[in-house]
């Protein structure tokens, strides 16, 4: 009696397994029948797992010769992904094959050079061959350097490009920027040897930056449409033409973000600001700036323009949430929750002031220092926050003599208990 799969219509049967992309398991559907084998090659997409090849015989058919055979099956292959490590003539014979139907091409290249192997032609004439794809609409790069610019022309329909544990030399990526003009995506991720990278595409929405080091890097922005932006390692910022901005993100976990520089956010709704240090007129700029977003999150530890790591100086709390009236959702870590708490006419409130919009609040708390000014100010945010729904108070390794400690925490517990369907303790 045929099975339920065998007595599918050819049509029903190519469309279910059209959905098959790992090359094990297309080899696996291949072996099950004749009908089965010439529907395989009907599906869209291949990927080749790492471990593909680790158990193959030495004196086997070569990898890349087996990988170049599925392809060649398929009567049109739309996506590709590959990383078990090939050699630059697998990849030529494959793209010569499929390069043209290819919509996303994703390699594992894994030629990251040593500082001894900087004039290898390996790595660019691997990369020279992915130009041959050249109607691609999504480009994933994995472990690569680039010596000097491949030989792209320019991708006509290319709109989001990947790259991710990559080492760039001089002004490589000016010259790949050149060639995808069209992009709407851009990520670059885990990336050394960049001093300095100008971003000028003028149909660039989503933006997402990681660079490798000490954070001294500098980042320019120009790209009318961007919608998000995020950023990590860069210590100096510019974006000008911002007005569709919504989510910015800026992060320094290495060094010290000392200047940022953007046109215009009215737009943004999301700001998250993280580091172990910030000049504090860039922490200044940015919540200036950012007056009317609806989220924020701060984790900057210290402040002070040069070495010296230097407290937020004081804050105040009528005016930081009068400049910041659309704010639902605020995460708030030590030094600025310190500088909250310095203000010193809390309990003297002007009857008219409220936090008409706030949501959640989540406080990190980290020393009892302070602790009654802390506690007005948690008090505060409950009595004026007129739509308040959540107070998370995260307690993080508290460091202090016991007593401090212990009286602190139980003034929070006391809190809780008088608000416990607003407050909440971790």
């Amino acid at each position: 009696m045929p099975s339920a799969m065998e007595s599918l219509p050819d049509a029903l049967l190519q469309s279910i397994l059209s959905h098959i992309n790992n090359a094990r398991d297309v080899a696996a559907c291949n072996c099950v029948s004749k009908r089965w084998k010439d529907s395989t090659p009907y599906i869209r997409s291949l990927y080749f797992p790492r471990n593909l090849f680790y158990n193959h015989s030495s004196d086997g058919e070569d990898p890349d010769n087996i990988v170049k055979r599925m392809v060649s099956r398929v009567v049109r292959l739309e996506e590709l992904i590959v990383y078990y490590p090939f050699s630059p003539s697998g990849l030529a014979s494959w793209l010569s094959l499929v390069g043209l139907s290819l919509s996303e091409l994703e390699l594992r290249l894994d030629i990251l050079a040593d500082n001894n192997n900087q004039g290898s032609h390996e790595s660019p004439s691997m990369l020279d061959l992915v130009g041959t794809a050249r109607n691609l609409e999504s480009l994933k790069l994995w472990n690569v350097v680039m010596v000097r610019p491949p030989k792209w022309d320019v991708f006509q329909n290319l709109k989001n490009l990947e790259i991710v544990s990559a080492r760039f030399e001089d002004n490589v990526l000016d010259v790949v920027f050149q060639s995808c003009p069209f992009l709407t995506r851009l990520v670059l991720l885990g990336c050394e040897r960049v001093k300095s990278i100008s971003i000028n595409l003028p149909y660039l929405e989503q933006c997402r930056v990681d660079f490798y080091g000490i954070g001294n890097c500098s980042l320019t922005v120009t790209s009318p449409k961007i919608e998000s932006l995020e950023v990590q390692g860069c210590g100096w910022i510019s974006a000008t033409k911002t007005k569709h901005l919504k989510s910015l993100s800026i992060s320094n976990s290495a060094g010290r973000v000392y200047m940022v520089d953007f046109e215009n956010l009215a737009a943004l709704e999301f700001l998250s600001m993280r580091g172990i240090q910030w000049c504090w007129g860039a922490i200044c700029k940015m919540l200036r700036l950012a007056s009317e977003v609806k989220h924020l999150y701060m984790k900057v530890e210290f402040t002070g323009d040069f070495e010296d790591l230097q407290p937020f100086p004081k804050i105040d709390f009528v005016e930081f949430f009068n400049s910041h009236k659309k704010l639902r959702k605020f995460d708030i870590h030590g030094a600025m929750f310190a500088a909250l708490c310095q203000n010193y006419c809390l309990e003297h409130m002007d009857s008219g002031f409220v936090i008409p919009f706030l949501e959640e609040v989540e406080i990190t708390v980290r020393s009892p220092l302070n602790a009654e000014r802390k506690l007005i100010t948690l008090e505060s945010l409950l009595e004026y926050g007129k739509s308040l729904r959540t107070l998370v108070i995260k307690i993080l390794d508290m460091k202090t003599n016991y007593n401090a400690a212990d009286d602190f925490f139980d003034d929070i517990c006391q809190l809780r208990y008088m608000n416990h369907n607003i407050v909440r303790i971790e």
